[in-house]
């Protein structure tokens, strides 16, 4: 068996991860012996001597995140076994195999075990986002795994990890195809058609985390006239006027992403007069709005929060959102509002959101708490994985 350098924690530390908690601090580390760099595997031991887990080194106060909490070789098998484990869970949601739906996610960092990995499916693209140079330097083995487990209904893999890499570690890489070519894919979703472009596309092109939410959102939207803002690419929009609403616009600060959804639009054979596309900032989008314009409102904004030292501002920026959205729903109309900060958890978000609704002087009643879908697990040990939170609000 290969000999891994071995991180010794001090007295006392081990508490964490005798609960199954996949982070290490630095400052619960006594020492690391043998020679080492940011990456490597090592195996990490209480002060006792009692050998606790398996995880892969970073640099910064969280030293590492565990990857097995069982003592064994880490070699293409044992990556293997993880990302089967991962594809056998989806193939249970009815995900691999959905004659509605052919793009989902296969790894989600922490909730499969392989903290630091986003592995997404879009048909037959897959697309790797590494956020941690041990993840990043598997991506070959891992482009050889997909290869294998999916066969030839695979036509590419590609990395997408240097926006993410670089912000997490200041590692520069370039993106790269690691298999085959296929910048463009069409997917589907629900039935709804989009297309995604890996290459230039948000993360890993396409937010495949409110697939459940847009599900949900059209049983709504028929016959209301529906404002998307932070749209994206249209996934909302597509859904809605696929529904039948009778308006929809979509609002989003880029121009490309715009000019996808209008692609997506007409992708779906949805009528031009039901859909408007607009470049705006949303907050002045808002302020020039009318009070009272729009039945049904979606409101899902990038992250206001990446850190703890940013999330007093970000409380401050969802209750203004939203209470100015609160201004431009009729009497009886909804608020879909969602935060995907994970330094602002659940209940922050809705008391930041009942401050918005006293602002804005309306009556609303929770009709439904959201959150990611199931392919987006989250490890019941790293309830810090829980990080998209939204509400369906019935606003009077």
């Amino acid at each position: 068996m290969t000999t891994y350098p071995k991180v010794i924690l001090k007295k006392g530390k081990e508490e964490a991860l005798l609960r199954f908690h996949p982070w290490i601090f630095s400052g619960a580390i006594e020492k690391i012996s043998g020679s080492y760099k940011e990456g490597d595997i090592a195996e990490v031991f209480a002060a006792s001597g009692r050998y606790l887990a398996t995880a892969y080194l970073l640099s910064g106060s969280i030293a590492a995140k565990v990857i097995s909490f069982t003592q064994q070789e880490i070699d293409k098998a044992f990556w293997k076994s993880k990302l089967l484990e991962a594809y056998q869970l989806r193939e249970r949601l009815g995900l691999v195999s959905s004659d509605k739906t052919n793009a989902y996610r296969l790894v989600h960092n922490e909730g499969d075990s392989m903290p630091g990995l986003i592995i997404d499916i879009y048909g037959g693209l897959a697309v790797i986002q590494a956020h941690s140079v041990g993840m990043y330097e598997l991506r070959n083995v891992f482009a050889e795994i997909l290869q294998e487990i999916y066969g030839e209904k695979l036509k590419a893999v590609f990395d997408k990890s240097s926006e993410s890499l670089k912000k997490m570690t200041g590692f520069k890489v370039e993106d790269e195809f690691l298999f085959g070519s296929m910048p463009e894919s069409e997917i589907l979703e629900n039935g709804n058609r989009f297309m995604v472009n890996a290459v230039s596309g948000q993360k890993t092109g396409f937010f495949l985390d409110q697939r459940d939410n847009r599900f949900l959102l059209a049983k709504y939207a028929k016959g209301r006239k529906v404002l998307n803002m932070f749209g994206y690419t249209g996934g909302f929009s597509v859904y809605a006027a696929n529904a039948g609403a009778t308006e929809v616009c979509t609002v989003d600060s880029s121009a490309p992403a715009i000019e996808l959804c209008k692609a997506n639009v007409k992708l779906n054979k949805i009528p031009a007069k039901n859909h408007k596309g607009v470049v705006a900032d949303a907050r002045q989008f808002l302020d020039q709005t009318e009070d009272g314009q729009y039945d049904l409102i979606i409101l899902d904004p990038p992250a206001y929060a990446k850190n703890m030292d940013a999330r007093k501002k970000a409380l401050g920026g969802y209750r203004s959102i939203n209470a100015a959205a609160f201004r431009k729903i009729k009497k009886g109309g909804l608020l879909f509002t969602f935060s995907c900060s994970q330094v602002v958890d659940r209940q922050m978000f809705t008391s930041a959101v009942t401050a918005a609704a006293v602002d804005a002087g309306r009556k609303v009643r929770v009709l439904h708490q959201l959150a990611q879908p199931a392919d987006h697990p989250i490890n019941l040990f790293h309830q810090e994985g829980e990080y998209l939170k939204g509400l369906v609000l019935s606003v009077e």
